[in-house]
């Protein structure tokens, strides 16, 4: 078993965005602008968009959050956007999920500019995507593929079984996975909460990701010899042992599975990290203006 090293992926990739972030500094006299929107004070969206924002800054771009309290109006945070998405001297938009009940998320995700959707989510996005065109691909499913092609993992002709079917992770996946290009070219099955028997395919995965969202989903029992693992998992537990008060888990039962696997992603350490970078390269490409003109 050899690790998926999110953290030294990150780092390595991180120094490559920031070379780029201060070429563009030089030649502009502006940085990658990047805007998060957080509605609320739900404790996850917090960490990850002071993640985001920390993340901004160490490799050399702006960052601007606007916060708004759980009972602001749809209108209001509709107009905010509006607002953003005139504004020239910012490249990326992100609205931090999940919103409050009152607030449909599909109607914010489709007010964002698409040239300004550095999380990926809007139909345009996700259309071209799936049509093999240029287009901000979904930052963790993104973040995923950039592993992938770090470590050299071999996808054509394999066999992927993706566990999950959200408009964020799973489905995304499931696409670029199957597209003609590295990584890519594998033959893909999707399973979710309704699948019977999801054993009988997540046994026969060359390549499995998962990201269903139940701690210790996938046990040893469930995965092929030599498989490689993708945990997207981020499961979070009150803990008394950690500083932070709580710990994450993944989908995977990491310490029995692993020993049957020929790569496979630590949680914490994996692709929480990567999602990151997927963001940060979606910004640098709109602020080089690589995907829409």
């Amino acid at each position: 078993m050899q690790l998926l090293d999110g953290k030294y992926v990150s780092e390595k990739l991180k120094i490559e965005i920031a070379t780029e972030a201060a070429q563009i500094l030089a030649e502009t006299g502006r940085k990658p602008h990047l805007v998060a929107v957080l509605v609320g004070h739900d404790g996850g969206s917090e960490t990850y968009v002071a993640s985001k924002i920390k993340n901004c800054e160490a490799v050399g771009f702006k960052s601007t959050l606007v916060r708004y309290e759980g009972d602001v109006t749809e209108e209001e945070l509709l107009k905010k956007v509006e607002e953003l998405n005139a504004d020239p001297d910012i490249d990326g938009i992100i609205v931090q999920l999940p919103l409050p009940k009152h607030i449909d998320p599909e109607k914010v995700t489709e007010k964002i500019d698409y040239r300004k959707d550095v999380d990926g989510f809007h139909p345009v996005n996700l259309g071209r995507m799936q049509r093999n065109l240029p287009s901000f691909i979904p930052a963790t499913p993104f973040g995923i593929t950039l592993m992938l092609k770090e470590y050299g993992i071999d996808t054509a002709g394999k066999h992927c079984v993706v566990v999950g079917r959200s408009n964020i992770v799973g489905s995304p996946m499931s696409i670029l996975m199957a597209r003609n290009t590295y990584p890519g070219n594998c033959t893909v099955t999707i399973c979710h909460s309704r699948t019977p028997s999801i054993k009988d395919f997540t046994l026969q995965a060359d390549i499995l990701i998962v990201a269903i969202g139940k701690k210790n989903f996938i046990t040893a029992d469930m995965v092929k010899p030599g498989a490689v693992i993708i945990d997207v998992g981020m499961n979070r537990e009150t803990s008394t042992v950690t500083k932070s008060g709580f710990k994450l888990f993944g989908d995977v039962d990491f310490e029995n599975v692993a020993p049957k696997a020929s790569w496979i992603t630590p949680v914490p350490g994996g692709v929480g990290l990567m999602t990151i970078i997927g963001l940060l390269k979606n910004t640098l490409a709109s602020a080089k203006k690589e995907v829409y003109k």
